[in-house]
């Protein structure tokens, strides 16, 4: 057994033997694999350069086939292109000839036309010959005639003109009138057969409102309690509103009055409310005032609505409805103006029905062409120019807009909806017992017709009759002559739809009378 400290120095030697008999196994490995990659390197590059050389053969012979095809192509085109060159030398040829062919013809044709020019020249010389002739011929009969009649060349040329004038006068004026009176009693049976049926279908009441409003009280005690002390209560009303009380002798009733309807109408719902109530003070005045305020706007929306709904308009904007709720309230000439507005929208789809166009056109049309005067009170302008601007504002249909804007004549209709919502307005406003007329506008209306007849020339005298419905007119004879009486009452019937309104139609009656007297002595 060998010492311990011998085991020392033995072990590192063997470490160190094991260690270099690795290194040298394992450089040994390395070598191979070294080697073995090598090998496997120079298979794959010998496979590379096969497969490149095979891929290389495959390309040329792609090349030349493809160098082949476009060869036969070639030689397939050079044969055809030769084969057109050929037909169009041919068809060249072709043209050739009839170019010359048409060249001989054309030399042909001149030769005669020289020769046809030769012989016109000879002719014009001819008729040049003649015409001085025939002038000197002309100037002999002239002077010949000048001697025989007595009249110049120009009297009697002005002595022809004037006959021929009178003779195309008159011959205008009979065929004037047999137009109108043929086209007449055609548009107006058409008329009376469409009016008629409209009016038959609508049957709208034949109502006038009243401009003030009563409010029955139940005793005339009640009077002192709605003036109260030193009329505190009856200042409350009237600034609240902006309605006038009347409080006068009338036996258990008192009149509001104030040119708003709308205002009217709240007024009277809050008196009636305060007066069933028996509370009235200030304060509770106020409130009711409020109430009423709020009911007329709920009212005024169902109005709107209701319009709508009865009369099948749709679309609506919201403002425009109210609006229109706001015509319940106000009358023209004491026909309610909604009421008016819903029977013209009916007319006018109905007679829009019967000619063939826009029906629900005529009928929107119809229910707004009024609806400035909602707010009219309000608004300086005519309920005509307030009309358009509010349609315009709520961006309604240009067709609309025009006949809101032609209904009373401001502008010339040019549409036929707006000619059927000018007759519808007129029809409902003519009925009878639809409208009541101020003494003192009717008057000045048949002062103005009779004032605007009597400007014409050759007009004596002219007078209103039939409440305005007829004006008859006396002409002097000697300056208005039979046939001038046909155009004369046309221009008249013409003056006076452009410078008047009036309701219906105005019959224009002219007389001409001629008296010869004479006494035997």
């Amino acid at each position: 057994m060998l010492p311990w400290y011998i085991f020392g120095p033995v072990i590192a030697i063997v470490l160190i033997i094991g260690c270099y008999v690795g290194v040298i196994y394992r450089k040994r490995v390395s070598e191979r694999e070294i080697l073995s990659a090598e090998e496997r390197a120079k298979s794959i590059i010998n496979d590379a350069i096969k497969s490149a050389e095979n891929k290389k053969r495959e390309a040329i012979l792609e090349a030349k086939e493809e160098i082949h095809k476009e060869q036969e192509e070639l030689r397939k085109e050079k044969g055809d292109n030769d084969r057109e060159l050929k037909e169009r030398r041919a068809e060249i040829q072709k043209q050739e000839r009839r170019i010359q062919q048409k060249e001989e013809t054309l030399d042909k044709k001149s030769d005669t036309l020289e020769k046809k020019s030769e012989a016109l020249t000879q002719k014009l010389a001819d008729l040049d010959t003649q015409r001085e002739e025939i002038v000197l011929v002309k100037r002999g009969h002239l002077e010949m005639l000048e001697k025989i009649s007595g009249y110049t060349a120009e009297e009697a040329k002005a002595y022809l003109i004037k006959n021929l004038e009178s003779e195309v006068t008159h011959e205008a004026a009979m065929k004037l009138k047999e137009i109108e009176a043929r086209y007449k009693e055609e548009a107006d049976q058409k008329a009376r057969e469409y009016i008629s049926l409209a009016i038959q279908r609508v049957a709208a009441d034949q109502v006038v409102e009243a401009t003030v409003s009563v409010v029955p009280l139940p005793n005339d005690e009640m009077k002192g309690r709605i003036i109260g002390r030193e009329g505190r209560n009856i200042r409350a009303i009237e600034t609240l509103t902006g309605v006038d009380l009347i409080i006068d002798d009338t036996p258990e009733a008192i009149t509001l009055s104030s040119f708003d309807p709308v205002r009217r109408e709240i007024a009277r719902i809050s008196l009636e409310k305060l007066i069933l109530d028996g509370r009235i003070h200030p304060a509770r005045i106020e409130e009711m005032v409020e109430k009423a305020k709020r009911e007329v706007d709920a009212t005024i929306k169902a109005e709107g609505e209701r319009a709508t709904f009865e009369t099948g308009v749709h679309g609506l904007n919201p403002e425009i409805i109210k609006l229109l709720g706001r015509m319940k309230y106000r009358t023209s000439y004491g026909q309610n103006v909604l009421a008016h507005s819903i029977e013209v929208s009916h007319i006018a789809g109905l007679l829009a029905a019967e000619l063939g166009v826009d029906v629900m056109t005529a009928k929107r049309a119809g229910l707004l062409h009024d609806i400035g005067k909602s707010i009219d009170h309000e608004t300086e302008g005519s309920h005509v120019s307030i009309g358009v601007d509010i349609a315009r504002k709520y961006k309604e249909n240009e067709a609309v807009i025009h006949a809101i804007e032609a209904h009373h004549g401001d502008v010339e209709a040019r549409t036929v909806i707006a000619c059927l919502v000018q007759a519808s307005d007129t029809v409902s406003a003519a009925r009878p017992g639809a409208r009541r007329e101020n003494i003192e506008n009717y008057i000045k209306r048949l002062e103005k017709l009779e004032a605007l007849t009597s400007s014409f020339v050759g007009v004596e005298s002219s007078y209103a009759i039939q409440a305005g419905r007829e004006i008859r007119i006396m002409v002097k004879p000697e300056v208005i002559s039979e046939d001038q009486m046909i155009l004369l009452a046309r221009d008249i019937a013409k003056k006076i739809e452009d410078e008047m309104e009036y309701p219906g139609q105005i019959k224009v009656n002219l007389l001409r009378e001629t008296k010869a007297v004479e006494y035997a002595k």
